[in-house]
């Protein structure tokens, strides 16, 4: 269809049969961009009549070049702008942060902060958001929290994405009395039933253990007129968070009977409830079914299952199971990802009861690369490790703060008993 539209304008330009508009050929320049490449979509730009290259068709253009990752070819248009004095969307410059989102570039985002200041740009609501949700990424509370208060000072009232971000970043860091505030805060601003929100919501209140919420909210996503596989398997995982074992069976029978079973993500999911509370076997037998299913185990499903069998106290063969997912290649984007690093701090919680302090630190790294050792009750649990295993290490206390980390009373707490172990 896409296609059949191109061809089409691209007609209308030739032959001349009516005179094009400013959306023909608007449309024409973002479809050509994606589908043909950028070197095309400048071509036709070229051939566009001059009194129809705006500020709209630039706009576009830019931005077509940023989907390819162009960024200099984008600036340099973008100063080409500025010399026609056509106004750039805030659209560009969102595209620009996210280009510049991960941890090694996002240094340049200030820079292009005060460039859209200097052009004169207001941001929107998703500028911010796309703000908050780096530092949320990156586990930056202090980070998120400084975004909210530019949020404030530039008068730009947040939606129920902002609300969603906040809450869901202080749920992963364990303050629930501010993720209460603003869970608050999206149940008024929802707009209509958002079955994103409504997703966000699940997840929220089953770290919060709010089973009547959790429930109704719920209750509201089976009233959509579809509910996707991706809603049941995050209720599942929610039940299952709160401990209600039996809900999540009821929900993973549904999903199976209604959507069928076509992803390791929905096996995985309850593997995921039965491993947290050490129910093995039961574990071990959706495994089972799953390779009969054809669905094909990941990194992830083993790191669940590693966890279940320390649950079970079956210390060799979690760390077997576990270097079996070691083996397996992962994405960046799957070991940043909250379900994974928490799993993984599970082990590293027992491994840590045990003494184990080799493997604690083996897998202390991962989640110090994914910049979640930014909480404090992430590296207490490591220094529990050198506490029960008896061993003196001096660094600990700057290495947590060096990591970004700030100490607790508990962490002065067990680097005491530490110090007992010097000789």
């Amino acid at each position: 269809m896409v296609y059949l539209f191109i061809e089409v304008v691209e007609w209308v330009i030739r032959e001349r049969p009516y005179r094009p508009k400013e959306l023909d050929y608007s449309y024409l320049v973002e479809f050509t961009s994606k589908l043909h490449g950028i070197s095309q979509a400048e071509s036709l730009f070229s051939r566009i009549p001059s009194e129809f290259q705006n500020e709209l068709l630039y706009n576009n253009l830019i931005l077509g070049c940023l989907d390819r990752g162009l960024i200099r070819l984008s600036l340099a248009y973008m100063k080409k702008m500025r010399e026609l004095d056509h106004p750039i969307s805030y659209l560009v410059f969102n595209h620009l942060i996210i280009l510049h989102s991960s941890p090694s570039r996002k240094k340049f985002i200030p820079k292009i902060l005060t460039q859209m200041k200097a052009d004169k740009v207001t941001p929107h609501v998703s500028t911010f958001n796309i703000l908050l949700k780096i530092e949320a990424n990156q586990h930056n509370i202090e980070g998120l929290l400084n975004v909210f208060g530019d949020m404030k000072r530039a008068k730009v009232e947040p939606n129920e994405v902002s609300y969603c971000i906040l809450a869901n970043a202080h749920a992963v860091a364990r303050l629930y009395t501010v993720c209460e505030t603003y869970i608050e805060a999206i149940e008024k601003s929802a707009t209509g039933q958002n079955w994103s929100t409504l997703d966000i919501l699940v997840i929220l209140y089953g770290y919060l253990g709010k089973r009547n919420d959790l429930e109704r909210t719920w209750g509201v996503i089976m009233e959509l007129s579809h509910v996707r596989s991706k809603s049941y398997v995050l209720a599942i995982e929610a039940f299952g968070r709160i401990g209600d074992l039996c809900r999540a069976e009821e929900l993973w029978s549904a999903m199976k009977s209604r959507n069928s079973l076509k992803s390791n993500e929905q096996f995985n999911s309850l593997i995921a409830v039965y491993c947290r509370h050490g129910h093995i076997t039961k574990a071990t037998a959706l495994y089972k079914e799953m390779e009969k299913s054809g669905c094909k185990q990941n990194a992830i499903t083993y790191r669940h299952l590693a966890l279940g069998c320390l649950r079970a106290g079956l210390i060799k063969e979690a760390i077997k199971t576990l270097q079996l997912g070691m083996d397996m290649e992962t994405s960046i984007k799957v070991k940043r990802s909250t379900p994974w690093l928490e799993t993984t701090l599970s082990i590293i919680e027992i491994f840590a009861d045990n003494g184990d302090v080799e493997n604690a630190e083996k897998l202390f790294e991962e989640l110090k690369k994914a910049n979640y050792t930014r909480y404090t009750f992430v590296y207490n649990v490591l220094i529990k490790a050198y506490v029960k295993g008896k061993v003196y290490y001096p660094n600990l206390l700057k290495r947590m703060i060096l990591g970004g980390a700030r100490p607790d009373s508990e962490s002065y707490s067990l680097l005491k008993v530490i110090d007992q172990f010097r000789t």
